[in-house]
């Protein structure tokens, strides 16, 4: 396993190489949906050739973006790559919603000459996927091996051009039967003469909704976090995050926006998940972030002012692109029976932890649990932390100014509301749980013991 993050273009290496899948300093670019184009009309700044793109050496990683369509017409897959090439505007083959994309040949072939891998992306916020049974599965990537990979077709959409891997982007439905499609690629790709890649971009919530199982069951050789749904997204896997599959960390409550508030950002539970419980340990997990405003819905997040980007600049610059050695746990050692208040940080199984709330609890990589995992580190931890008596029943707190709680309204870690005449915080991302209820969503502050005209009785 190894870790990965996100830099802006400012902080991409010059450098030409063959891919190398166990650097840390790689980056992903998705390109093939012109999100720029969708919400304006100066042409001049549409999406441009693959080629162009591939003429920045910072650049590692093309995952074409997006076989939309699983079954259509002719039980074939169809793709759409905007204003590059797509069923509606270019000729597609007999039969079949499956454009014939030949002109793409070229770029891809000289990308690839110029050390580019280029993967196809199935799925996209929009796609029409998923499989009924492990034999749909495995015939798909055999359909999917013979009309992009290294198989054989008459209908092949990019001409003789064989592309390195496949990533799924799946943003719907659930993970049922994913797992017997990786594995048959895998299976497939096991003899061949060049190396294939699976990737996967799940979102940054763990688990993923719709690829948790197979994440567990499958193995990937990179995941870009926080799933790239746009356009020319930048994401790197430089060496004090986690490693290979993609996270979308944005337009989420566990994004890059977020990152400084244990109870939201959530990288170190994914690290926690390439280390412990992937399949494949060396699974490279990047940080997916938009790489202008206009590439997603919201998250946009400017690494130049990131404090979590500079330290990853300054990791790279230390170990030149090719290994990362963990920092010191610099916490003190997490000690049973202790009771730590919020934001009380310990080093535990090589993680150093912070405590999204007053917690007695052993660390562990459950986001909804007590700790959020801040960083991995080397050593045992040493120094001291603060703990505290065990809390007995709610003291009285005041509730001036405080709204009284809404099944509606979204409330993030330390955001506070009255319910029942008591002010309540809440722990976590929450919308609709009730606070005493069984999800743990809230902590109860105890009695008002003032009220404004805001509250009122639900």
């Amino acid at each position: 396993m190894r870790v990965s993050s996100l830099l802006a273009s400012s902080v991409l290496f010059l450098r030409a190489h063959a891919f190398d899948n166990s650097r840390y300093d790689n980056v992903a670019v998705y390109w093939g949906q012109n999100s720029y184009g969708a919400g304006h009309s100066d042409t001049a700044n549409f999406q441009k050739t693959l080629s162009y793109y591939c003429q920045d050496n910072a650049i590692d990683v093309f995952p074409l973006a997006f076989l939309n369509t699983f079954f259509g017409p002719g039980g074939v897959p169809s793709i759409n790559l905007a204003n590059t090439c797509n069923p509606v505007d270019n000729a597609t083959f007999p039969g079949t919603d499956l454009p014939n994309c030949a002109s793409l040949a070229a770029d891809i072939k000289s990308c690839q000459a110029n050390g580019k891998v280029i993967t196809l992306s199935l799925g996209g916020a929009t796609g029409s996927v998923g499989f009924s049974s492990d034999d749909q599965a495995t015939t798909f990537a055999q359909t999917i091996w013979n009309l992009f990979l290294g198989g054989s077709s008459s209908t092949r959409p990019f001409g003789d051009a064989i592309l390195d891997g496949v990533d799924l982007d799946i943003e719907g439905g659930n993970s049922d039967h994913y797992a017997t499609f990786v594995n048959k690629i895998r299976s497939l790709a096991s003899g061949a003469s060049k190396k294939y890649y699976v990737t996967a971009a799940p979102q940054c919530v763990f688990p993923d909704g719709a690829l948790g199982g197979v994440l567990n069951t499958a193995q990937f050789d990179a995941i870009y976090g926080t799933q790239l749904r746009s356009t020319l997204k930048r994401i790197v896997d430089p060496d004090i995050f986690v490693s290979s599959s993609k996270y979308q960390f944005y337009n989420n409550p566990c994004g890059l926006t977020h990152f400084s508030e244990a109870a939201n950002w959530n990288f170190g539970i994914w690290d926690n998940w390439a280390r412990t419980t992937s399949p494949n340990k060396n699974v490279k997990v990047y940080i997916g972030a938009p790489a202008s405003t206009s590439a997603a819905g919201s998250g946009y997040k400017n690494t130049a002012n990131s404090r979590y980007d500079l330290a990853i600049k300054n990791a790279l610059v230390a170990a030149g692109g090719t290994g990362f050695t963990f920092p010191s746990c610099t916490a003190p050692a997490w000690t049973a029976g202790n009771n730590y208040p919020g934001n009380s940080e310990v080093t535990f199984g090589g993680y150093i932890w912070k405590s999204k709330w007053f917690s007695s609890s052993q660390p562990a990589g459950n986001p909804n649990g007590d700790w959020s995992a801040i960083s991995a580190c080397s050593g045992a931890g040493s120094g001291s932390t603060t703990t505290t008596a065990a809390p007995g029943s709610p003291t009285a707190g005041s509730c001036a100014g405080v709204a009284a709680w809404s099944s509606t309204t979204v409330y993030t870690g330390g955001m506070k509301a009255i319910f029942n005449s008591h002010l309540w915080t809440a722990n976590w991302w929450t919308q609709g749980d009730t606070p005493g209820g069984t999800s743990g969503a809230w902590t109860d502050n105890g009695a008002c013991t003032s009220l404004n005209s805001r509250f009122f009785k639900l």
